[in-house]
Parts: C-alpha cells; sequence; structure tokens
C-alpha cells in the first residue's frame, strides 16, 4: 500500500506549527538564561530558623502552630521583582511509631503559599488557597507567609491511643512550582535552597 499522501496546504501547516513549536521553546530558554544570569547568589545568605512549633491535640484534631524567620535572598527577590512568581510550601506529616516495621503515616497536610509582585499597583500579592491578600511591601506579605496558626494536619480519629505519635515538619522555597524552563540552573544555588525542618514528639 503506498504511504499516504497530504495536500500542500497541510504539509505547509504542519511546517509553520513544527517551526512555531521551537521557536516557542527557543525563547523559553533564552528568558530562563536572561533571568537567571541576574540571579546572582548573596554573598551571605541567612541560615532559616523555626522560631517556634507548638504541636496541640484537642477534639478538632492535630493543630500545629509555626513561625520560620528568614530574610528573601536577594537572587529570589531579583526574580521576584521580575515578574517571577515563588512559592513556599509547608508540609507536616503525622506518623505513629512501630518497632516491628517501619513507622505508619496516619496524617498529612501541606500548605503552598504562592507570592508575586504586581509592578502597575506596586503590591505583593499573596495567595493561600483560595484567599489572596494584597501588601504594600514585601516584609508584610512575607510576614504572612512564614507562619501558620491552629492549622490541623489531622483529624481526631487519625490520632491512636496507647501509641507514640511524631510530627515530621518542612518548610521551603518550592522551586518545582516554577515555570519549566525557569528550573533550569536553579539545583545548587543557595539562594534558591531555603529549607527547615523538624520532629517533634508528643503524645
Amino acid at each position: 500500500m503506498p504511504p499516504p499522501t497530504f495536500p500542500p496546504s497541510f504539509t505547509l501547516k504542519l511546517a509553520l506549527l513544527r517551526s512555531l513549536r521551537r521557536w516557542v521553546a527557543t525563547l523559553w530558554l533564552v528568558l530562563a538564561a536572561l533571568l537567571l544570569s541576574t540571579w546572582a547568589p548573596s554573598a551571605h545568605a541567612e541560615v532559616p530558623e523555626l522560631t517556634s512549633f507548638e504541636v496541640t491535640r484537642n477534639d478538632e484534631g492535630v493543630l500545629i502552630n509555626f513561625a520560620v524567620r528568614f530574610e528573601l535572598p536577594r537572587g529570589v527577590e531579583d526574580a521576584l521583582l521580575k515578574g517571577v512568581p515563588i512559592y513556599f510550601v509547608a508540609e507536616a506529616e503525622l506518623m505513629r511509631d512501630r518497632w516491628y516495621w517501619f513507622d505508619r503515616r496516619v496524617g498529612k497536610a501541606t500548605r503552598t503559599w504562592r507570592l508575586a509582585y504586581q509592578p502597575l499597583t506596586r503590591k505583593y500579592r499573596l495567595t493561600l488557597g483560595g484567599l489572596n491578600q494584597s501588601f504594600d511591601s514585601l516584609e508584610d506579605a512575607l510576614y504572612s507567609a512564614r507562619r501558620a496558626t491552629a492549622w490541623k494536619i489531622a483529624e481526631p480519629n487519625q490520632f491512636e491511643d496507647g501509641s507514640r505519635h511524631y510530627i515530621d515538619f518542612s518548610y521551603r522555597l518550592d522551586t518545582n512550582l516554577l515555570p519549566r524552563p525557569l528550573q533550569i540552573g536553579l539545583s545548587g544555588q543557595p539562594d534558591w535552597s531555603l529549607l527547615v525542618t523538624r520532629i517533634q514528639r508528643f503524645n
């Protein structure tokens, strides 16, 4: 059977579509290279610190309060001002000790803060779930993104009486949520490696 033939117009459209895809991919790579070339790592990046961490168990479930202290590295702030949104992610897992096997995860919760700068209004927009807030300064926006109060990470029936439990907590600047081309070259850059962890045991 002879191979199928296509009209010239179809072949031309296919060639144009392929060229457009290559052009868009090249444009993304060039944009990523230009942005990354200006994101020089800070000479003295501050080590982030978990200043408070409290676990509460009541009729509502297992709740935590936490606060993290850090200054946004210069490279990250430069990217933010150039229109790149940044993401902070807090994760907490409720784990049960098991001496005879790997510890069992009985609860997990994740919070993601999206921070973006709006040049027209010169405001910072912070999004958490369906809640959006605008701030006049970066410091005010970061204050809200650095902490959580009465954050439920497990339901009451997920806690097993008579067993030992602990919270496996982390807070990080998540580059995996950035557009794929902008992730090129970010691994290993200290400005983008903000991470805090804590293991907290409780009864």
